[in-house]
């Protein structure tokens, strides 16, 4: 049994037949909230240079962070549909619009997601009971659910680590294999101040979003203008031509 077949738990012989395979329902069933807070953790993970722990070899790590795809772990199993996935070392395939290539397909990707995310808007989802196990019985390693609202209880942040065949709870909200952490940060994202689920690094620093980067370009611009502006009127007061 080859490496991909024991993380799916099954042997694989060629490239199965996905024809059937539901990829997409075309049923929008997000909110407001939701949409936002699944943009700005994918958002901010391409646009802020991040970049995966570096490989042994020295090489860069592509990843894939998604929201909203089907992840299907084997054949047999229903598909989950993850609020937010990063994977490490994966690729989305050049011709993406190929039945295996439209969602992710463990046998496809030779791996699992490295961290799935879920974001509590009601009392249905039940995900800290049958979703967990269902993340677990697919050996996720690392399974976050972000319950702003308090739904599920009096914490926002659940954060779990597979240990054998269980997804328990940790209270480390950082991960070492990504080189990220999440954190509850209060502010401003596309004029809504709320409390949002945000990337961190390990100093703590916030994964920027692209319109940050560009504020904090503008006001380093800004800023070295003012500079000058200020060094040309002391040369100036003391009489020394510019020109």
């Amino acid at each position: 049994m080859d490496a991909v077949a024991m993380r799916t738990g099954y042997e694989e012989v060629g490239s199965p037949d996905v024809s059937g395979f539901v990829t997409e329902d075309d049923t929008p069933v997000d909110n407001f909230a939701q949409e936002k807070q699944q943009r700005l953790l994918t958002e901010s993970l391409y646009s802020s240079g991040y970049a995966p722990p570096v490989a042994e070899d020295g090489c860069p790590r592509p990843f894939i962070a998604a929201a909203n795809v089907g992840l299907y772990g084997t054949l047999k199993d229903d598909p989950l549909v993850p609020d937010v996935l990063l994977s490490l070392d994966v690729e989305i395939a050049k011709d993406w619009w190929a039945k295996r290539n439209r969602v992710y397909m463990v046998w496809e990707m030779g791996k699992l997601p490295d961290v799935v995310i879920e974001i509590v808007s009601n009392n249905e989802g039940d995900e800290l009971g049958a979703k967990r196990r269902r993340y677990a019985k697919m050996k996720i390693p690392h399974y976050v659910v972000w319950d702003p609202q308090e739904l599920l209880g009096d914490k926002m942040l659940h954060v779990f680590e597979l240990r054998g065949d269980l997804l328990v709870p940790t209270e480390s909200h950082f991960f070492a294999s990504v080189g990220l952490g999440l954190v509850a940060w209060k502010g401003v994202f596309e004029g809504r101040h709320e409390l949002w689920l945000r990337w961190r690094t390990a100093d703590g620093r916030l994964l920027p979003t692209g319109a940050e980067r560009a504020d904090a370009a503008q006001s380093r611009a800004d800023a070295a203008e003012a500079h000058a502006a200020r060094l040309a009127a002391k040369l100036r007061d003391l009489g020394i031509s510019l020109d």
